[in-house]
């Protein structure tokens, strides 16, 4: 149980402006320190839930001091093959969008990150598999200057997690909370619990 009102209070203030209509998708992202430092971007912005998405790579064990405890704060579900992770978030409402460096590709400043959106990141050496990246809604990328097309998978994600945050800052999302009064009630006794 919390052992504190305070932390109590931290606790609700925190689940209150957690964001379940923006989900992050990894897949197959090989070094789980990469994983850690997007869990903690996550917390750090309000996603609620991730979705490891892995079929060539293992899951990732993910460490308590790597993560900085983020992985306990984020929900996750986990899906074998990109169809049925698709189909779920397509089920949830969630449009789909996946970083790709492609021809079609639009900038991740182009998006209205308010809507209800999955963002999918790929490996780090593969990028999005050509699955992920065809049955997307749209592909992005995040604009570059230099000579190198590509950031690392957490440094994307979070320039992007960021860039969700500061459009959905802006229009006032943080402000009351996404979820029904049952769902956060129920929320704060599993996080009072953690």
């Amino acid at each position: 149980m919390y052992k504190t009102e305070k932390r109590k209070q931290k606790i609700i203030s925190v689940l209150k402006s957690r964001q379940k209509s923006l989900r992050i998708v990894l897949e197959n992202i090989h070094d789980p320190h990469n994983v850690s430092a997007i869990f903690r971007t996550c917390d750090a912005v309000g996603v609620s839930r991730a979705s490891l998405l892995y079929y060539i790579e293992k899951f990732p064990k993910i460490g308590k001091k790597s993560s900085a405890s983020a992985f306990k704060w984020v929900e996750r579900d986990k899906f074998k093959e990109v169809k049925s992770c698709y189909e779920k978030l397509r089920e949830e409402g969630f449009q789909i969008y996946a970083s790709a460096i492609v021809e079609d590709a639009v900038s991740i400043y182009d998006i209205d990150l308010t809507k209800k959106t999955a963002l999918v990141l790929g490996n780090e050496h593969r990028g999005v598999s050509e699955e992920a990246a065809l049955y997307a809604d749209k592909k992005f990328i995040i604009p570059m200057k230099g000579m190198v097309q590509s950031l690392n998978v957490s440094v994307a994600a979070a320039v992007i997690l960021y860039e969700a945050f500061r459009q959905r800052q802006k229009k006032g999302m943080y402000v009351g909370s996404e979820y029904s009064p049952e769902e956060l009630n129920e929320m704060v006794n599993n996080w009072c619990n953690k």
